[in-house]
C-alpha cells in the first residue's frame, strides 16, 4: 500500500529463513531488489554483514585460539557470540536511515525469542564504551610484556578501531529504534493461545526496554462463512482468544485480517491482505503513540515510569550502582543510566500498579527497595 501510493518502500528481511521472496515470488538478495514501482525487497545475509562488521576482531580471535591449540574450523566458529550474526542484520536499518534511500522501511524480524536476545546489546555496548574502552591503551601496554611472554596476539589498531565503530553504531541504531516519531514495532500473531501468550510476553519485554509498539497484528481469522461446518467451533474460540487480545493490550489498535482460501503469496494477495489490515488507514503512519517508558521531573523530585504489562509484582527487582538502575523482570534484565543528579541518591518509592512500574526520587534517603510495594 505504501508502494501504490507513492513512497519509496524497502522490505527487509533478517530472519535467516529468508522467506520473503517466495512471498513477494521474487528471488531477493542481500541489496534492495525491485519488486514492483516503489517496492523493493532484500534479504540480509548474515554472513556478508559479519565480515563487513567483525573481520579484524574474528582474525585476532582466531588466531589467539589457535595458538592456544583449538583447531583453524573451531576457531573460526567461535569467533563470533552467539546472536552477533543477527545482530549484525539488524545494523542494515541504521544503512538505510544514513543513506535516506527510501520513504518506508519495513523488517521482517527473526521469531520474537531471536529478536529479544538481541534487544540488551546496546546496553552492554553502552556500558562498554563508557567504563572499558577508557582505559584500552593504558592495559594494552600493560599486557604486552605478559601477552610477548605467552605468545598471544595482541590486538591491533584496526581491531579496536572496528569494534569502537561497531558500538557506536549498535547505540545509534538504538536510538532510531526508539524514535516514536520515525519508528514503531508492530506485533504479528495467529488468534491461537500459545502464540497470544509469546507474543504478551514480547510486548512486555519491548515496553521494559523502551521500543514502542503502535500496532498488533492478528491474522488467520475464520471468517463467517465456516460457521455451522468443521471448522465453526475453531472459529468460536478465535473469537474469545481476540476479545483477550483486544482486552489485554488495550489501548494499542488492533488490526485483523481473515484466513485467506489460498496462500498470500504475490502482489495480488498481498494487497488483498493489506487492505483488511488498514482498511483505509495509512500503514506508513505512527498508529500509536503511547509511552513506554518516561521520566518527569517537578520540584518535589524525579518519577521514572515503565510500562510492564503481562506481570506480576513479584515478578519484578529492582537494583541501583550509582548511575545504573537495573530492573529485572523474570528473566530478563535492563540497565536504565540515570540522569546525572540522580547517581547519588537512592529511590525513595517504586509502586507497581495497573501495568506501570512507577520509580520515585526524592530528598529522602533510603537503601533501594529491592521489590516495589504498594
Amino acid at each position: 500500500m505504501c508502494a501504490a501510493g507513492g513512497q519509496k518502500t524497502v522490505v527487509m528481511s533478517t530472519d535467516p529463513a529468508h522467506s520473503l521472496s517466495d512471498s513477494l515470488g521474487v528471488e531477493l538478495g542481500s541489496d534492495p531488489t525491485e519488486v514492483a514501482p516503489n517496492l523493493f525487497g532484500q534479504e540480509v545475509l548474515a554472513s556478508t554483514e559479519m565480515r563487513r562488521n567483525w573481520d579484524h576482531v574474528s582474525t585476532w580471535l582466531s588466531k589467539m585460539l589457535m595458538n592456544q591449540g583449538v583447531d583453524r574450523v573451531r576457531a573460526e566458529e567461535l569467533t563470533v557470540p552467539p546472536g552477533m550474526d543477527e545482530l549484525f542484520s539488524l545494523l542494515r536499518i541504521k544503512q538505510h536511515w544514513d543513506d535516506d534511500d527510501c520513504e518506508v522501511l519495513v523488517v521482517d524480524c527473526a521469531p520474537s525469542g531471536e529478536t529479544l536476545r538481541l534487544l540488551g546489546f546496546p546496553e552492554v555496548a553502552r556500558w562498554w564504551i563508557k567504563k572499558a574502552f577508557p582505559w584500552n591503551s593504558g592495559l594494552l601496554s600493560a599486557a604486552a610484556p605478559l601477552a610477548r611472554a605467552l605468545d598471544l596476539p595482541l590486538p591491533e589498531p584496526a581491531m579496536m578501531e572496528e569494534v569502537d565503530r561497531l558500538i557506536e553504531n549498535l547505540l545509534e541504531m538504538d536510538t532510531i529504534l526508539r524514535d516514536r516519531e520515525h519508528s514503531s514495532i508492530r506485533l504479528v500473531m495467529n488468534p491461537d493461545r500459545m502464540v497470544i501468550d509469546e507474543a504478551r510476553r514480547t510486548y512486555t519485554h519491548l515496553c521494559l526496554y523502551g521500543y514502542p509498539t503502535d500496532a498488533v497484528v492478528v491474522n488467520r481469522l475464520f471468517p463467517d462463512e465456516v460457521e455451522g461446518t468443521y471448522f465453526g467451533p475453531w472459529r468460536d474460540r478465535q473469537a474469545t482468544q481476540l476479545e483477550e487480545v483486544e482486552a489485554g493490550f488495550a489501548p494499542v489498535p488492533i488490526l485483523t485480517a481473515r484466513f485467506f482460501d489460498r496462500e498470500v503469496l504475490g502482489e495480488e494477495m498481498q494487497g488483498l491482505l493489506a487492505g483488511e489490515l488498514f482498511d483505509g488507514m495509512d500503514p506508513a503512519s505512527i498508529l500509536h503513540t503511547g509511552m513506554a517508558r518516561e521520566v518527569t521531573s517537578d520540584e518535589s523530585g524525579t518519577t521514572i515510569r515503565i510500562a510492564a504489562p503481562f506481570v506480576e509484582k513479584n515478578d519484578i527487582t529492582l537494583q541501583q550502582a550509582g548511575e545504573e538502575l537495573v530492573v529485572r523482570i523474570g528473566d530478563v534484565r535492563r540497565t536504565i543510566m540515570l540522569p546525572s543528579g540522580l547517581a547519588d541518591s537512592n529511590p525513595s518509592r517504586a509502586a507497581f500498579e495497573d501495568g506501570t512500574l512507577e520509580i520515585t526520587y526524592d530528598d529522602v534517603r533510603s537503601e533501594p527497595p529491592r521489590r516495589p510495594t504498594d
